[in-house]
């Protein structure tokens, strides 16, 4: 099984880079052989300054917002709320770059042998290269048990390491020193370039975030200098580099931490531990979250070159390697991004090198949030969520403020982004950032985190977070006056990024039924609250149903107005298909069928998480070949065009083109070929159903997986041949019923905790049942 990326020249762009991580610091390595630049950002550096975001008087023009659009007035119930009701500011803040670690290595004779790796398997960056009679070795890794990002140089022959080090930010307010054998970075963000953002209802708050990084240079053998605000080594067989950084942000309300001290504690902790200790625990650390899940589909000729030629001929040569790459590079990205205690994964993940970043690297919860996270469950990396669910508890309170003075109403409610200050408020524009079920979706998570492990006492923990959220759309769904059956509908609203405002888009009403339900059962779960579920219950029953179309359509609006030529990149009225689980083709098949004609008319081609989430869908339709055809659609170049015109792929470094780079597409992905190999999001009884293999695509007819993880607290191997299953294995951690189903054939089963099952295709009985 093939883990690393490899290259025969250095990167020329970011996105050639390689990327590092440890879920608070991310670092993009170029591999430059005399100039080699080490791009960094810590998590925590933004513009701005702790906001509510809120909007005075804005709940008083809701009921007339939503007259005009019962009237059919759309562009003046726009136009008001762009007036009175949108955040304050209309935009949000911007993630930001750290620094710039610059590492010159002036070699005097020609270089050969170059190339340049990233190992999946070991989170380890290597750049190598030959001078003469001597080989040069400089690997980088970000360090999450000690808290930094670690430099290797080594020189293997005649030849000593000679560099000059550099620690700089692109911000405007920062400054460097040299000391002994250090280097310090001291700076404050730069303010929000608001650019021609409309909005004159307001200040625009200023940066305050402070910001310190510190490198430690030590030796083997020769010496270490000060040269102005840079260090210079000279006659050295091997040098460490130990960087770490730091800001003054304490929550999204506390801005007071000292970034200097906190980088001196940090290089206190981190700064003089044995280079092979550093390494060591590193790997330890990754290794345990990484090798959890193993696919192997296997490798042939044309997986033996470098990663970017293999990219160039995918679609001609299918290589099922770099499919089993880029599966490992989605879970690879999660665990450096996403850790506990770091922030979420934002739109580019931890990696970001623009002070004006491609809309603003934060947060945005109409889709690309919650994708970064669908791999966490179902690829054994449940704690890599834990960042996500600290900022849901953070949410719930900046959102009851906005659900309290823009709608009047009790719980808490999230629109289409955050930030690192948690803006709950509808931004940008009325005709799709007034979009008021970012937070009920991102809840989703919540409780598959529960689905997939059994764990009550998260579940205790985070219903309250659950039932406040239900109890906004209890105050906030409205009967419809123009339906003769008075449905309940959610609005003022969009579907996302298309068709203006509106009242009761579909994928509202999927989220708002499927938020009820999963809250339904958690109270059930807990044996508690039992009138506040039958509330809930009751009033998912009256709301809008999903319905069926003129043109054979799953309908996106109320009105049957879909456009059979609209290839736009959201498909969001196909929520209940995936990442809900209320349509499929065996529970549902009028409306599965009415997801394929609108997938039809959509098309294969969009962003680069467009094409992601379209691997999903297909693969939820059980049409595996199609589910693969976007696949091959998404490991394209970047800047490719086809499919009527868009472009998108991935960069060299497999990063996906939106363009441009966003790392959504990656971990939706993902995602999807786990789809492919197994589901587990429907229900007999009270037993999940673990499908195997229900959307084999033929160009992976054989293969295997190991440790994918399913509802229930179960973890299944897979092994497949010629298209056919060979051997299933499920193991159980905790006591819970469950259906295998394979094909048409089904088992029923009941496995106690630590329990292990293995089936065939064959027999489909069991072969043997062990602790």
């Amino acid at each position: 099984m093939q883990t690393k990326l490899w290259y025969r020249r250095p990167a020329e762009t970011w996105t050639e880079a390689l990327p590092v991580g440890n879920g608070r610091l991310g670092a993009m390595v170029f591999g430059g052989v005399e100039n080699e630049r080490i791009q960094f950002n810590e998590g925590t550096l933004w513009t701005g300054q702790p906001t509510d975001y809120v909007h005075p008087g804005a709940v008083e023009v809701l009921p007339q917002i939503r007259e005009l659009l019962f009237a059919g007035r759309q562009a003046e119930a726009e136009t008001l709320a762009m007036e009175r009701f949108m955040s304050r500011p209309l935009g949000q803040f911007s993630y930001q770059p750290c620094g710039d670690l610059g590492i010159t290595m002036p070699m005097g004779l020609a270089t050969r042998d170059y190339a340049r790796e990233l190992d999946l398997d070991t989170a380890v960056a290597t750049t190598r290269w030959r001078v003469d009679r001597t080989v040069y070795t400089r690997r980088v890794f970000a360090s999450h048990p000690h808290g930094a990002l670690i430099v290797r140089i080594e020189a293997d022959g005649v030849g000593t390491v000679d560099a000059e080090i550099s620690l700089t930010s692109p911000h405007a307010r920062q400054s460097t020193i040299a000391d002994g054998m250090e280097l310090h970075l001291s700076g404050q963000a730069n303010d929000y370039d608001w650019g021609g953002m409309d909005d004159r209802n307001s200040d625009k708050p200023a940066s305050v975030l402070r910001f310190a990084s510190t490198v430690r240079v030590r030796t083997d053998g020769g010496t270490v200098s000060v040269t102005g605000d840079k260090l210079a080594i000279a006659g050295a067989r091997s040098a460490t580099l130990v960087l770490v950084a730091a800001t003054s942000f304490v929550s999204y309300a506390d801005t007071s931490a000292d970034p200097a001290a906190r980088c001196a504690e940090a290089m206190a902790q981190a700064g003089d531990v044995p280079y092979a200790d550093l390494l060591a625990d590193h790997m330890a650390d990754h290794r345990f979250l990484f090798r959890r899940v193993m696919l192997d589909l296997g490798t042939g000729e044309c997986s033996l070159r470098p990663t970017d030629e293999r990219i160039a001929s995918f679609a001609e040569d299918r290589d099922p390697a770099l499919v089993s790459l880029f599966y490992q590079f989605g879970r690879y990205l999660l665990i450096a991004c996403s850790r506990p205690g770091s922030q979420p994964a934002t739109l580019q993940g931890v990696w970001n090198a623009e002070l004006r970043a491609p809309w603003d690297s934060k947060y945005t919860c109409n889709i690309n949030t919650q994708m970064n996270y669908w791999p966490a469950e179902t690829t054994a990396l449940g704690e890599c969520a834990e960042p996500l669910f600290a900022a849901l508890r953070e949410l719930a309170v900046t959102g009851a403020k906005i659900a309290r003075e823009h709608y009047g109403a009790k719980g808490w409610v999230v629109h289409h982004n955050f930030d690192l200050w948690r803006g709950a408020a509808p931004i940008n524009h009325s005709n799709h950032g007034l979009w008021p079920t970012g937070g009920a979706w991102l809840s989703q998570h919540l409780w598959w985190h529960y689905e997939f492990t059994g764990d009550r006492v998260f579940l205790t923990d985070v219903y309250p977070l659950l039932r406040s959220a239900c109890e906004f759309f209890l105050d906030t769904l409205v009967e419809d006056p123009r339906d003769p059956a008075r449905h309940l509908i959610s609005g003022p609203s969009n579907s996302p990024e298309q068709g203006g405002l509106v009242m009761g888009p579909t994928m509202d009403h999927q989220i708002i039924r499927s938020l009820f339900g999963w809250t339904a059962e958690a109270a059930k779960i807990l044996k508690q609250d039992a009138e506040f579920a039958q509330n809930l219950r009751e009033t998912a029953a009256r709301i809008a149903p999903n319905r069926i179309g003129q043109h054979g359509q799953l309908q996106e609006w109320l009105e049957d107005v879909d456009n059979p030529t609209n290839e736009h990149r959201h498909v969001s009225h196909l929520w209940g298909l995936h990442p809900g689980d209320e349509i499929g083709p065996i529970q549902t098949p009028e409306l599965a069928d009415g997801c394929r004609t609108t997938l039809a008319h959509r098309g294969d081609g969009g962003t680069g998480w467009s094409r992601a989430w379209k691997i999903n869908f297909w693969a939820r339709l059980l049409d595996g070949d199609h589910s693969f055809e976007l696949l091959k659609n998404l490991l394209v170049p970047a800047g490719t065009s086809h499919l009527g015109g868009h472009s998108g792929g991935v960069y060299a470094n497999l990063f996906d083109a939106h363009p441009p780079f966003q790392i959504d597409g990656n971990f939706g992905a993902t995602s999807g070929i786990t789809e492919m190999l197994l589901q587990s999001q429907r229900r007999e009884g009270s037993a999940y159903v673990l499908h195997l293999l229900p959307a084999l695509p033929v160009a992976l007819n054989t293969g295997s997986v190991t440790g994918l993880r399913a509802r229930g607290g179960f973890a299944v191997d897979i092994q497949w041949r010629d298209g056919e299953l060979v051997v299933a294995r499920i193991t159980a951690s905790a006591g819970r019923p469950l259906v295998v189903q394979y094909g048409e054939a089904k088992l029923r089963l009941e496995l106690d905790r630590g329990e292990h099952y293995e089936v065939t295709a064959s027999s489909f009985r069991p072969l043997r049942i062990t602790k």
